[in-house]
């Protein structure tokens, strides 16, 4: 028989013990809209588990909650190693793993200004390595003790924007001659929109404004102009070539030259 919470902390509280009590976890955090207090009544609950260790599904599982449980690694692995999607007490709930190892090998490497981009599901440009350090920086530990950024790394605000920026640059050269050219409006179309992901990642980056999902990335980054090329598209190889152009002009301006304010 399941158990009805009264309210949100007592339910909070509830689940934030339960996972707390799993083998290998120092720490519990709530994440997402709820973290922020921008959340909607019907908003998820987003939890993540810090484990030191070998952290085994199997404990989360026997929790009892409905739902789906993956296995460590089982959302492709790299820093977004994996979690589950559960209903408690009527509450949808999301549960992310995080290694503590991990965690804190790339909160060094973001101190120092290097990063990975990681292929994710529903991450349109991926994710960067410094995602699991953001959440850090904008999640509410609960319970235990996580480390916690003092601020966003001056060498990752230096060093990111031009990845990033190079990485949409390349991408709109590649689909103005592969794609646009030949008339692909889909591919086209799907270029413009992943370089718009990469660029407001520097955008976000330069202004030294931590991102831990895709949610309203291009509206913070100032970018909804692009919405205006893409509908306007047609398969007419001039006129999607042109629409990558003007793209890449709105793109191209978003981001501040750091060499010129030298």
């Amino acid at each position: 028989m399941a158990v009805m919470y009264r309210g949100d902390q007592e339910f909070l509280d509830a689940v934030t013990d339960r996972l707390a009590g799993l083998r290998t976890v120092e720490a519990v955090a709530l994440g997402g809209s709820r973290a922020q207090g921008t959340h909607r009544p019907e908003s998820d609950w987003d939890m993540a588990v810090y484990y030191r260790g070998p952290f085994d599904p199997a404990d989360l599982r026997a929790l009892g909650w409905e739902g789906e449980v993956s296995d460590v690694g089982g959302w492709g692995g790299g820093v977004f190693n994996g979690g589950a999607w559960l209903t408690v007490d009527g509450r949808r709930v999301d549960v992310h793993y995080r290694d503590l190892d991990v965690v804190e090998r790339e909160l060094a490497e973001a101190e120092e200004g290097r990063f990975r981009v990681e292929p994710l599901l529903f991450h349109l440009a991926g994710i960067p390595s410094y995602l699991v350090v953001a959440e850090l920086a904008v999640n509410r530990v609960l319970r235990g003790t996580a480390p916690r950024p003092a601020h966003y790394p001056p060498a990752l605000r230096e060093a990111a924007p031009a990845r990033w920026h190079g990485m949409a640059a390349a991408t709109l050269a590649y689909a103005k001659t592969g794609h646009a050219a030949r008339g692909a409006l889909t591919q086209a179309a799907g270029a413009i929109a992943l370089a718009t992901a990469q660029t407001a990642h520097a955008v976000l980056a330069a202004r030294g404004e931590w991102v831990t999902n895709e949610k309203g990335l291009v509206e913070r980054a100032g970018l909804r102009e692009v919405d205006l090329v893409l509908r306007g598209l047609s398969a007419e190889p001039e006129s999607l070539v042109a629409a990558v152009t003007e793209a890449e002009g709105i793109l191209g301006r978003a981001v501040p030259d750091r060499r010129a304010a030298r």
